[in-house]
């Protein structure tokens, strides 16, 4: 046996073996998982003092939610597709120095408008980085380690979500070196700057083995499609709701529509499109999904009313306010550290009790709002947000493992990008429903009220979240 022969068995050898992603490997990509999502909520406390500071108004405000969710929600597919394509190491760290260099430009912005338009990049930037990290967990993990990877990944989302109200009231509070709010996107710089070396060391390179172009008319289509739905419910309240806005809405259902034909006909013609309709085919992504999207809208517009509601009705200052919701992140933490157990144990039921668990603190919370306003703070919140806590964190981390179980390892980047496009686009839909209801109770019932009715929407969705999770497998494969 020559030389040249051993030495080309042992390159198809090394070919064959999927990259491995190893502990600070994925302490690298979860903590980018972190950034986009405690950035969605970050801003929330601060926006008092960011209107104040700017001289802007409540719908310009608004924007610098909505443009940043808008962003994010409808260029995640697309960031999915182009690591399959080029390489999702390299999407990686290309989007989280974006995301670096963009929260620089927010941290840094002279008025309103080019506070908003630094956060719609920024949002631009978290979709090219953050598909990343489930397509690399799917492809360079197995078995019982990408159990744990993603059991992992859901707790450090739902941690994040939590976690960013927090921090952005302690740092608006702290008002480091006269920084003001400007520091909730500040300290995103040197987080990138440690994350960016760690990934170079750390993170393996993976990509589809059969790699399709990028899907123009699907990309076009699904970003119109958002775009119709997101942008006139989170600006119409503010902005009166002008014709636009209901000929933006009425425009989404046969916008939709069309991108699904497209899709499927792309799909049968043996292409990869942007959003596979056969990807659906798959029982637990289905199901899956369709947790999600209750659940997403219900905690983010759960987050931006408490507040909202803590700030401008009960009197609190950012600080108070964030930490209102501490019990509620540590107690997700601990669950969650539980989750892998008790699902290995008794299956999907876990996602069932958790509803039960989440629809007792949030009746607890509405329960509390309701006798103590407006005296309201960590100590009447705390048995509702700790019963909350635990009821997310069995119910969060298991739906992401539960969606992407069967995806294949060649479809990891688009697998990953429909599952943070439906979370995404239900967060960004959750502060624009539920928030425009709460907003718009308080003129004619007060904030108590309004805030007792906006907590009874969510224990609505609760309730939707905790009867669809009975339809699920009861194993995780």
């Amino acid at each position: 046996m020559t030389t040249q022969t051993i030495s080309s068995r042992t390159v198809r050898s090394a070919a064959a073996t999927p990259p491995a992603l190893g502990g600070l490997g994925l302490f690298t990509v979860l903590l980018a998982a972190a950034l986009p999502l405690i950035d969605f909520f970050i801003v929330n406390v601060a926006l008092p003092t960011i209107g104040k500071d700017l001289h802007a108004g409540e719908a310009v405000l608004e924007l610098v939610v909505a443009g940043y969710g808008v962003a994010y929600a409808v260029l995640l597919v697309l960031g999915g597709r182009l690591g399959d394509l080029f390489g999702r190491r390299r999407l990686f760290i290309g989007g989280m120095a974006a995301f670096g260099l963009t929260s620089l430009a927010c941290g840094l912005a002279p008025g309103a408008w080019s506070l908003v338009g630094a956060r719609v990049a920024q949002g631009a930037a978290a979709a090219a980085m953050l598909p990343q990290v489930l397509a690399t967990i799917q492809a360079a993990t197995s078995g019982p380690r990408r159990a744990r990877a993603m059991g992992l990944y859901g707790a450090t989302a739902g941690l994040s979500m939590v976690a960013g109200q927090i921090l952005g009231g302690v740092l608006v509070a702290a008002d480091l070196w006269g920084s003001g709010w400007r520091s909730v996107f500040l300290v995103n710089v040197p987080v990138v700057i440690v994350g960016l070396v760690l990934a170079l060391r750390t993170v393996p390179e993976t990509r589809s083995q059969h790699p399709e172009p990028v899907d123009g008319p699907g990309t076009v289509l699904l970003a119109v499609s958002l775009l119709a739905l997101l942008v006139p419910l989170a600006e119409g309240r503010a902005a009166g709701w002008p014709l636009w806005t209901w000929l933006s809405l009425a425009a989404f259902p046969p916008v939709t529509a069309v991108f699904y034909a497209v899709e499927r006909r792309a799909d049968r013609q043996g292409r990869t499109p942007l959003v596979p309709p056969s990807l659906f085919q798959l029982v637990s992504l289905r199901r899956g999904l369709a947790l999600i999207v209750p659940f997403s809208i219900g905690f983010s517009g759960f987050m931006f009313v408490i507040a909202v509601a803590l700030q401008r009705g009960a009197g609190l200052g950012p600080v108070p306010a964030g930490l209102a919701l501490a019990p509620m992140a540590v107690v997700f933490f601990f669950v969650s550290l539980a989750g892998p157990r008790l699902v290995a144990r008794y299956g999907t039921r876990v996602v069932t009790a958790g509803g039960v668990v989440q629809l007792v603190g949030v009746g607890l919370m509405a329960l509390a709002v309701r006798q103590s306003w407006p005296h309201l703070g960590v100590v009447e919140l705390l048995p509702g947000a700790a019963f909350a806590g635990a009821g997310q964190a069995l119910q969060l981390p298991i739906i992401f493992r539960i969606i992407l179980s069967e995806v294949p390892a060649a479809r990891a980047g688009v697998g990953s990008g429909v599952m943070v496009t439906a979370q995404q686009s239900s967060l960004a839909l959750g502060v624009a429903t539920l928030g425009t209801l709460f907003l718009s109770l308080v003129p004619g019932s007060g904030m108590r009220d309004a805030l007792v009715i906006t907590l009874l929407a969510q224990l609505a969705g609760v309730v939707l979240t905790g009867l669809l999770s009975l339809r699920l497998p009861r194993t995780i494969g």
